[in-house]
């Protein structure tokens, strides 16, 4: 549904990068003419921003809309320093309550796939970084992402820590159109909301809102997924295919394909990797077709053979080659 930008309750005003903004609570903004100087091209109306596709952010001008909302109503930060988080993680919901300031380390422990890193650097146990970051050990070098985190002090991680988990023990219940999808998000891993949704309970895409999701607790954007339903949509979802392309976004990853096959009338299966650092970098994602809806399943790997085996086998053939890691967990 679309958003009507001149429904909001109140407008602040913000200077971000010599740049003069009012802004409403609904997150569209107005950049303001210099003084002196012609109203350049998006000068003097409001506007949502444009989304970059490659990001997934609002921008006016170059400029990130939510950097320019959180500082009109949250406050001034030192963005080198701070960044500013989308709580639901749609990077297109510019609202200011969706809007927070987080440190670069509360940053990286809020994401759940560098939670996973740190521990597996810290011997298994991420309470051991918490009480010492220095025992954050790298041996292959693979993991400069998370590498500076061994500089901060105990105090700093302790806190940043103990924030996090407050709100991931806020309490939560399933995603409805009209509830916060925060909730889903930081739901704890043994509540009834994350029970179900590993069992068979589906979950609204980012976009478009043709797609769902089971087992996948991260809300995702699937760019190829069709928007309109066809009298053949898994051929029609197939045709949008192509290697290279970009399969899934979210607020932490995007994945780019590898391979992908119509395995039956009823599945296509996409294999794709990261493009981030992660531990289990190549994915399967199953996309079936039911109840009018196109569903999305992930499937995680550390290597490349493991994701190709699944393939293999979701396509009826025989695998012949070596066993990998992912054979053993």
């Amino acid at each position: 549904m679309k958003v009507d930008i001149d429904i909001y309750t109140e407008v602040k005003d913000c200077t971000y990068k010599d740049e003069h903004y009012s802004v409403r609570d609904n997150g569209a903004v107005f950049r303001h003419a210099k003084d002196g100087h012609k109203p350049r091209k998006l000068d003097e109306q409001w506007l949502f921003g444009t989304k970059n596709e490659k990001t997934g952010y609002m921008t006016i001008g170059g400029h990130r809309v939510h950097i320019i909302v959180a500082t009109a109503f949250h406050g001034s930060h030192d963005s080198k320093r701070d960044i500013v988080d989308h709580i639901d993680t749609n990077r297109c919901n510019n609202r200011p309550e969706n809007l927070r300031w987080l440190t670069r380390l509360e940053n990286a422990l809020n994401n759940p796939a560098t939670r996973k890193k740190i521990e597996y650097l810290c011997d298994g146990d991420i309470q051991k970084f918490i009480d010492n970051p220095s025992c954050l050990r790298d041996l292959t070098g693979t993991n400069q992402d998370v590498m500076w985190m061994r500089t901060v002090t105990q105090e700093e991680a302790k806190a940043a820590y103990e924030r996090v988990m407050k709100w991931a023990e806020k309490p939560s219940k399933p995603y409805s159109s009209a509830g916060n999808m925060g909730e889903w998000i930081f739901a704890q891993p043994d509540s009834p909301i994350i029970q179900d949704t590993y069992r068979q309970v589906l979950f609204p895409a980012l976009s478009p809102d043709t797609a769902l999701q089971r087992k996948w607790e991260i809300p995702t954007e699937f760019p190829l997924c069709p928007i309109q339903i066809s009298e053949t949509p898994l051929t029609s979802y197939i045709d949008n295919l192509c290697v290279g392309k970009v399969i899934t976004r979210n607020q932490y990853t995007t994945q780019i394909i590898d391979d992908f096959a119509l395995c039956n009338e009823n599945l296509i299966m996409v294999i794709c990797h990261s493009l981030s650092e992660d531990i289990k970098k190549y994915t399967s994602v199953s996309i079936t077709f039911e109840d009018g809806k196109y569903i999305h399943e992930g499937r995680t790997y550390f290597e490349e053979r493991g994701a190709q085996k699944a393939l293999t086998i979701a396509k009826g053939l025989e695998w012949d080659g070596p066993d990998g890691i992912d054979d053993y967990y």
